[in-house]
């Protein structure tokens, strides 16, 4: 009975590092899960708005346009691989997190770069595709139109609602894309230079990955309401 006692209070009493979570990896949790709510607020407006609404643009016409490919139709195509870039830079975080547990500076080097580089390919499309979009008309105060392939004449106009939430939610996820290549890039230099080799451990390679792995993780959920429904 005595042992069971002694077993129960040195589960539950704390301590510097409760249930073996540091305490920066643990604030890093409380962030995204705040974070991750105000995703769920913009889409689940999205969805509220969108499902409102009997006449709503066919994404397979609004995103139809890959670079270089003048007016080919090719629907969705590009945001695809904007979103397998993305995912690809996830997979190569995970394996810079692995190469800090072995506490291979070279190895986390590497993958790390790789992350940023994809970082970097997903924002730069994110760019191209606001600019055909704003080009071709819609923004945040004038509706998509459709125009007839052959005629060039407006044959649709979709609600103006589209366009606001469309540019709100992608640049929200796009500012927090931007800020975790920012911080990559930081802790890539802070690598090269040896600060986690000194430490003896990289777990701040495994807090930003966490990050990271929000950002795509909501890109998922972004593709899906705006390419998808």
């Amino acid at each position: 009975m005595s042992t069971t006692t002694v077993n129960q209070q040195n589960e539950w009493d704390g301590g510097v590092s409760p249930m073996n979570v540091g305490y920066g990896k643990m604030m890093m949790w409380y962030f995204l899960v705040s974070d991750a709510f105000s995703f769920a607020a913009l889409l689940i407006t999205y969805g509220t708005i969108r499902f409102s609404h009997i006449d709503w643009p066919d994404p397979n016409e609004v995103f139809s346009a890959f670079p270089f490919m003048g007016h080919t139709h090719l629907p969705l195509m590009f945001v695809s691989f904007m979103t397998f870039t993305l995912i690809m830079s996830s997979v190569t975080m995970v394996r810079a997190v692995q190469e800090g547990h072995r506490k291979n500076q070279k190895g986390v080097a590497l993958w790390m770069g790789l992350t940023i580089i994809g970082g970097l390919i997903f924002l730069g499309s994110q760019a191209w595709e606001w600019n055909h979009l704003i080009h071709g008309g819609m923004t945040i105060a004038t509706p998509w139109s459709q125009l007839d392939h052959h005629t060039g004449d407006v044959v649709y106009t979709a609600p103006k609602i589209f366009g606001q939430l469309f540019f709100t939610i992608t640049g929200f996820h796009g500012f927090h894309v931007t800020t975790g290549v920012l911080i990559n890039i930081i802790i890539f230099i802070q690598n090269l230079r040896g600060v986690y080799e000194k430490r003896g451990h990289y777990e701040m390679i495994e807090k930003v990955g966490l990050y990271w792995h929000f950002v795509d993780l909501v890109w998922v959920f972004v593709f899906l309401c705006f390419y998808l429904l």
